[in-house]
């Protein structure tokens, strides 16, 4: 544990799953799955995916001590083919489900080349590429989608939120010892994790995040309820959330539309969210090693491009996390007074040890 003049402290991954996995022991998860979700908790905070890592767990924790989520649950294939499964988490943690569905998609792409497993009575997982990035691990594609867990999205032209910031990734891998490509987005402009942790930091948003129901421009993240967030790309991004809604909510039997639940503001429903993982083998369409070549390839000619007057650098899909992610192995992962002071109080109602003490 590291404090700057700032009163910023940095953790090592190490303490960070140490003190989240005695969190969800203390509150009832078998040891075993507590350190599984913590592990993939703190690796979010390592790539910097600060909203939806530790930041988290204060209101994991409230959910769980509500009913909210099932602490024990049977995480089982329902429906399977060669190239499919459907999995019913059991309303257990979003990271146990996920963690059991890309597993089943990776063992079953080995042999079928392409498989898609989805999810439902899930919940809350944490970032996209948490679980696009399992099957690099592989040497395959992973590509990852996810119904949202409250809706912050109208219909194009609407006020009504009916979808969710439905989130993508899709991780391919470079090569060796070089950065893998990483999209990792919401289907709006800005995650609302990013809302959450400016609000958190007093900090205001930039405008282009949210508008309110008169279509002005909002920035103060403490009246995130009074508008909604704004889709990527207009009426293309409007339609690519409604688009992955279907495929992770509705055809999965998961919650879509107005039947999800706001785990923001709801501490004891349960959500039921749906989720998409894809695994495809490199090696059933091409060699991988020539697949890694044909990457680094094209990578070197998107660096070698021309540039626009004042851009110093290409930058490639999951450059940030990539570094981010070497950074705070190195440094640990910086916590800010306002989020300590939240996982203080979280200990202290506990009764377990504090954050790196």
């Amino acid at each position: 544990m590291t404090t700057s003049a700032s009163k910023t402290t940095r953790f090592t991954a190490t303490q960070l799953e140490t003190f989240i996995a005695s969190a969800f022991q203390s509150v009832g998860l078998p040891a075993t799955d507590a350190r599984s979700v913590a592990q993939l908790m703190a690796q979010a905070d390592v790539q910097g995916s600060e909203g939806h890592g530790i930041f988290r767990l204060p209101q994991y924790i409230r959910r769980i001590k509500a009913g909210a989520v099932n602490v024990k649950p049977n995480i089982r294939v329902e429906r399977e083919a060669a190239g499919m499964a459907l999995v019913n988490g059991d309303n257990g943690m979003g990271h146990l489900v996920m963690k059991f569905a890309a597993e089943r998609a990776i063992e079953k792409a080995k042999t079928a080349g392409v498989a898609w497993v989805g999810a439902k009575w899930s919940n809350h997982a944490g970032p996209a590429s948490l679980y696009s990035n399992m099957p690099l691990a592989h040497n395959m594609i992973g590509l990852y989608m996810a119904v949202g867990s409250a809706n912050h999205l109208p219909p194009w032209g609407g006020i009504d939120m009916l979808l969710s910031t439905n989130p993508l990734a899709v991780s391919l891998p470079a090569g060796e010892g070089k950065a893998p490509i990483v999209l990792d987005m919401a289907t709006t402009v800005a995650a609302y994790g990013k809302v959450k942790t400016k609000a958190q930091r007093g900090e205001m948003m930039p405008e282009g995040w949210m508008i309110d129901r008169e279509g002005n421009p909002l920035t103060d993240p403490k009246r995130a309820n009074e508008g909604f967030l704004l889709p990527i790309g207009g009426y293309k991004g409007y339609g690519l959330a409604l688009i992955i809604g279907l495929l992770c909510g509705t055809l999965n039997g998961a919650a879509m539309g107005k039947d999800v639940i706001d785990f923001n503001a709801d501490d004891t429903s349960v959500t039921n969210t749906g989720h998409s993982i894809v695994a495809i083998n490199i090696e059933s369409f091409m060699p991988l090693v020539e697949f890694r070549k044909q990457v680094d390839v094209l990578v070197a000619d998107l660096r070698a491009s021309k540039r626009m007057p004042g851009v110093e650098r290409i930058r490639m899909p999951g450059e940030g996390s990539f570094n981010a992610l070497k950074s705070n192995t190195k440094s640990g992962v910086a916590m800010p007074p306002s989020l300590m002071q939240a996982l203080d109080k979280l200990a202290a109602e506990l009764g377990i040890q504090p954050l790196g003490r």
